[in-house]
């Protein structure tokens, strides 16, 4: 498609590249190629001929700003800076989610001349204190980015440590309640409480009036949603029949399928027509387990989906709201970068980045 067109064109296309690439520090083949309405071969091309000019990383699936550990093609004058500070970054996965805020992180770091040393943790607060304390304690870090958990006396004890390390914290994808009064830690986060408001939003517009909710039980995004959600129902004057918080992608296959039957049930009842799941593994489940029942999606249900990790791939393709995960760990490192060169003068900041609901074959207007 792409080989007969003007020079000019293909130029235009790949200054878009690389602007994606300033703005977020990686970017996907697939979304590019849906974005400028070209085959994902030509984005390819392009990335291709991007990276022998030694201007970006090629990477499986897409790009990344320049990382000096590409060797392929000699840098010459782009070479980045040399590194200015070690900054450790400990994450509660390095799988589902995390990764895209990883990739954007050392995207950042590259260009910064920030040396990022990774760790991996869980989701509980002994172990993510354990990772932490471990690098801070090597005594080689001038700070830190963190996402620990939040949540009830442990996560707000870990909180209050992380606060009275004697290195700047900048949490990633968190945030400390208000009630803490911390006053130095900083952060970059999805303002999940305005995606919560924009899903019942979204759902409104198409015409449902009685919505329903199902949560991850015990996740930090959550409760935020629901804040968001709650807030907008009022608003609207929506009606929320079912509301549950639970695992499906946890639970072995006998309760999972009780559950959801249960789920569906209720829903019939009292004629909800729609339902926002947090997060894409248990909108996915849901989905197949309802249209294996019978159920017509969207026409029977429609379906929004929080995270936008595997919701595009599912069967109808789930309509979903996506955390701008890489800007959020570029935002991080930027930030730590800012606070390390200007610690003296520079107010603590605290960051809310918005999420961007992307509408697909699963939510549709009442009725159609």
């Amino acid at each position: 498609m792409d080989d007969a067109a003007p020079a000019p064109f293909g130029l235009s296309r790949r200054e878009r590249i690389l602007d994606e690439l300033a703005r977020t520090g990686a970017v996907r083949v697939a979304d590019l190629a849906r974005e400028l309405g070209v085959a994902e071969l030509t984005i390819r091309r392009d990335i291709g001929h991007l990276a022998d000019r030694g201007l970006l990383t090629r990477v499986h699936g897409g790009a990344t700003l320049r990382s000096r550990l590409d060797t392929t093609v000699a840098v010459g004058a782009a070479t980045p800076p040399p590194t200015r500070f070690r900054v450790g970054m400990v994450v509660p996965s390095l799988s589902y989610y995390w990764p895209q805020i990883i990739i954007g992180a050392r995207a950042a770091a590259t260009e910064l001349g920030v040396q990022l040393i990774l760790r991996g943790a869980s989701y509980s607060v002994d172990d993510q204190r354990r990772q932490i304390a471990t690098l801070v304690e090597s005594g080689s870090l001038h700070g830190l980015i963190a996402a620990p958990e939040t949540l009830g006396p442990d996560g707000q004890a870990l909180l209050h440590w992380l606060e009275s390390l004697p290195i700047p914290v900048v949490l990633a994808e968190r945030r400390a309640p208000s009630a803490l009064a911390l006053t130095s830690l900083e952060w970059v986060t999805t303002d999940h409480v305005f995606g919560g408001s924009l899903a019942a939003a979204h759902l409104a517009s198409l015409g449902h009036r009685r919505v329903g909710i199902l949560t991850s039980a015990g996740s930090p995004t959550s409760w935020q949603l629901r804040r968001g959600w709650d807030r907008a129902l009022l608003e609207l004057g929506l009606e929320c029949p079912v509301d549950l918080d639970a695992s499906l992608d946890a639970m072995d296959a006998p309760a999972r399928e009780a559950l959801i039957a249960e789920l569906l049930e209720r829903c019939r009842d009292t004629g909800t027509t729609a339902l926002l799941i947090h997060s894409d593994p248990q909108a996915v489940l849901l989905q197949q387990h309802a249209r294996d029942r019978g159920w017509s999606i969207p026409g029977d249900l429609a379906i929004v989906a929080y995270d936008d990790e595997v919701a595009e791939s599912a069967e109808p393709a789930i309509t979903a709201l996506r955390p701008p995960k890489q800007h959020v760990g570029r935002l991080a490192v930027q930030a730590m970068a800012d606070r390390l060169s200007d610690s003296a003068h520079r107010p603590v900041q605290r960051t809310y980045v918005l999420p961007v609901l992307h509408a697909r074959e699963s939510t549709a207007p009442v009725g159609r």
